[in-house]
């Protein structure tokens, strides 16, 4: 009735907004790190926009800012600090707040604020391990005195301290959580590691359980651990890991006894589960100008129980390709975009003569019609896999290739011998989704093409790729992929077309037309060339939990004169639309060249699996 009065008497009646909206400032303590974690950590911020608020329930979640706060500055040294927040300048507890906010406007929003007292930094004054035997180990702590108190290191430290024995033959170490004492007067922090040491033992009998069609006595050769040896649990994780690199289990885990058995060793168990032994797998991508390529594959993971897999697959290509264009002197012009086949059968051996080398054979079939040329061919050849060190390979091995190439109306028949050789450098943290790492490769195929007119020359390919978080964890990463190329010992004509350098499409310069960057006869078809340059730069931004873009520009050209850096450049730049899923993302990619030639595409969009480089 009194309210009803007063809006009769043409007085203005405050009512509460329902939500609250409200604007949040942190004033600076002094310590830039401890500012962006409090930031980081706080409700009143990270949920200011995403989950509205009434006006009572702000009070709320204030009060467990405050508290979090607190517990923020006491992980990062300062246990003597103490959180002060504000709404509209009244402090949490005072009664006057909820009686205010009740009759607050929603414009201006409630100003809070947030001010950190986060009295002196606590140091570290002693660390003692009381059980501790072998000193040495003490370096794993990874902290010392002096250092400021924060909670993390100060914590992790038991588990690295346990590791650390562990992996030097103490297979039965604990390490306690530590216990600190907080000196008040000096700010400082005693902090003790109970140690129990447990027996010093070695590797004792190991046994494999679980296999279906695995051999147990290939899995003991095939993992470096042996009886005898020292124990570590980084020797047991990376047999473990070996075993799962094979392809053939879903799962692998270890077990150790409870106790040393005999005196001085320890058994360890590997307990496996093997994924289905065939497996289908289906495929697909797109472009605009060479179409859909599909491919369907059969694999035996384990064929005679030593982990050699094989597998068949069947693809086609160029189903639905435009590949043409509009040439503003010699008119249209469309590339042959024919459906294709392409037929394999791989067969690859792990441990080949002896552990981490593999063998992989492959047959082949196919025929493609590409803007630059078509071919027919029958492929084969070995490679072998050697694994140098956890990051370093080498692959080398012989292969033919028997084959017809038609282009510009000529046709040829080439039968051609190869020894390629790669080196590879891979730190990468992902096959389908890199967001951390470097990838470089060095590709040098000499090559003998028989017959009348033989002619030998090498190929040579130096590609590197890097991947920079920006925005962690892996949420935004700049992606960076470099080429350079070059045929040594035969000119532009001698080489065969299809073993010729192009540029344009995906893998290289997108928003082009497929392999037209670089030369071109008079009539618009790309010639290939010698020599071959390349850089592809794309920023990789998450948005939410499944989506993400990816602005790019490549740049690139193709030489027929056999030097890098001398063709005519060519530039485009799009965007690609990325789904993540749980084995990678899908990406379509829209690309538009820069500098486009006479008669070159004016778009081309690229549909795939996984990041583009």
């Amino acid at each position: 009735m009194g309210t009803a009065l007063l809006i009769g008497m043409g007085i203005p009646v405050a009512h509460a907004a329902d939500p609250q909206p409200y604007k949040v400032t942190f004033n600076p303590s002094g310590d830039k790190s401890l500012d962006k974690l409090i930031k980081a950590t706080s409700s009143l911020e990270t949920l200011r926009k995403k989950l509205k608020i009434g006006p009572f329930a702000l009070i709320g979640r204030a009060g467990a800012d405050q508290k979090k706060f607190v517990t923020v500055m006491e992980s990062e040294g300062y246990d003597s600090g103490a959180a002060h927040i504000t709404i509209d300048g009244h402090a949490l507890n005072d009664p006057a707040l909820p009686r205010l906010l009740r009759r607050a406007p929603a414009s201006p929003p409630a100003s809070i604020v947030v001010t950190l007292d986060k009295g002196p930094l606590y140091r570290i004054s002693s660390i003692e391990t009381p059980g501790l035997t072998d000193p040495a180990a003490l370096k794993a702590l990874d902290i010392k005195v002096g250092a400021p108190a924060k909670a993390a290191p100060v914590i992790g430290a038991a588990a690295k301290l346990e590791t650390q024995l562990r992996n030097d033959g103490y297979a039965f170490a604990k390490v306690s959580d530590p216990i600190a004492i907080a000196d008040t007067v000096r700010h400082t922090l005693a902090i003790k590691y109970p140690v129990t040491m447990g027996a010093h033992v070695a590797v004792g009998s190991i046994t494999f359980t679980g296999m279906q069609k695995m051999n147990g006595r290939f899995m003991a050769r095939h993992i470096k651990l042996r009886p005898g040896q020292p124990y570590s649990e980084t020797a047991l994780n990376d047999a473990r890991n070996s075993l799962l690199g094979l392809g053939v289990f879903s799962s692998v885990s270890t077990h150790t006894a409870d106790a040393p058995n005999p005196p001085g060793q320890v058994p360890v168990t590997f307990l496996v589960k093997e994924q289905k032994l065939h497996a289908v797998t289906i495929g697909a991508s797109y472009s605009t100008d060479l179409g859909i390529d599909a491919d369907v594959s059969w694999m035996d993971r384990d064929l005679f129980g030593e982990a050699q897999n094989l597998t068949f697959s069947l693809g086609a290509t160029g189903i639905g390709g435009t590949g043409s264009t509009q040439d503003a002197t010699y008119g249209k012009h469309n590339y042959v975009i024919k459906p294709g086949y392409d037929a394999k059968a791989i067969y690859k051996v792990p441990d080949f003569l002896t552990r981490k080398q593999s063998i992989t054979a492959t047959i082949e079939a196919l025929k493609e019609y590409l803007p630059a040329y078509s071919r027919t061919a029958e492929l084969g050849g070995a490679e072998v896999t050697r694994i140098l060190t956890k990051h370093l390979s080498v692959d080398y091995g012989a292969g033919f290739i028997f084959e017809k190439v038609d282009q510009e109306g000529v046709s040829r028949s080439y039968r051609l011998g190869q020894i390629p050789l790669t080196l590879r450098y891979d730190t990468a943290n992902s096959l389908l989704n890199p967001t951390r790492g470097v990838k470089v490769s060095l590709h040098v195929t000499p090559t003998v093409a028989l017959g009348a007119g033989s002619t030998a020359f090498t190929i040579t390919e130096l590609i590197g790729n890097t991947y920079i978080n920006l925005e962690a964890p892996g949420r935004g990463v700049l992606a960076l992929r470099g080429l350079v190329g070059r045929i040594f010992g035969a000119s532009q004509f001698q080489i065969p077309p299809d073993q010729r350098f192009y540029a344009g499409g995906t893998g290289t310069v997108r928003g082009f037309t497929y392999q037209t960057v670089g030369p071109l006869f008079y009539d618009g078809i790309p010639e290939g060339g010698t020599a071959i340059d390349a850089v592809e730069t794309e920023f990789r931004q998450r948005i939410g939990k499944h989506f993400g873009i990816a602005p790019f520009i490549d740049a690139g050209q193709v030489s027929a004169t056999g030097t890098p850096f001398t063709g005519t450049l060519r530039v485009g730049v799009g965007l690609g639309f990325l789904y993540y899923t749980g084995i990678g993302p899908i990406r379509v990619d829209v690309g538009v060249p820069v500098n486009r030639p006479p008669g070159g595409a004016s778009v081309a969009v690229y549909i795939g699996l996984g990041q583009a480089f």
